[in-house]
């Protein structure tokens, strides 16, 4: 048995060490914001929170993670009470397809935790999750205003 904590509900699950961290989120405890793109570990859709690190969950086995912290997207905010990312994403209205939303999400709200005030150069070596509809204008947009906010 592997336990655990995801977005504060804890799970006892019967599965094996090495099955990826994003399988157990999707399959296992049925949330499916968090999002397989590459399975490589490269496009960053599948970015969640272990502890206060954004990882990309594709590539991290299960096992290592046993015991810690785990925040999807669906922990980040809710729709009564959004984060203040995920607000100043509709404000600016950053998604176009959507797919890579929630990977975007959790890596900026990352960076935000460790960086408040992020330059654009702190934005460009942080986040090398991949949009294939091109919204970075947006998305720094999106992120100088939580800047703003205070947030």
């Amino acid at each position: 048995m592997i336990s655990l904590t995801i977005n504060g509900k804890q799970h006892d699950l019967d599965v094996p060490a090495e099955m990826p961290l994003l399988w157990v989120i999707r399959d296992i405890v049925g949330l499916t914001g968090t999002k397989f793109g590459c399975g490589v570990a490269q496009c960053g859709a599948c970015t969640v929170h272990v502890g206060e690190d954004a990882v990309r969950s594709c590539s991290v086995p299960v096992g290592t993670v046993a015991g810690k912290a785990i925040t999807t997207i669906e922990g980040l905010g809710t729709p009564e009470q959004l984060h203040p990312l995920q607000a100043a994403w509709v404000e600016a209205q950053v998604p176009q397809c959507g797919y890579c939303q929630s990977g975007q999400l959790m890596a900026i709200s990352s960076l935000l935790k460790q960086n408040p005030h992020p330059t654009e150069d702190d934005l460009a070596q942080a986040i090398s999750n991949i949009c294939r509809c091109g919204t970075y204008d947006r998305i720094r947009e999106a992120v100088a205003n939580v800047g703003k906010a205070g947030a």
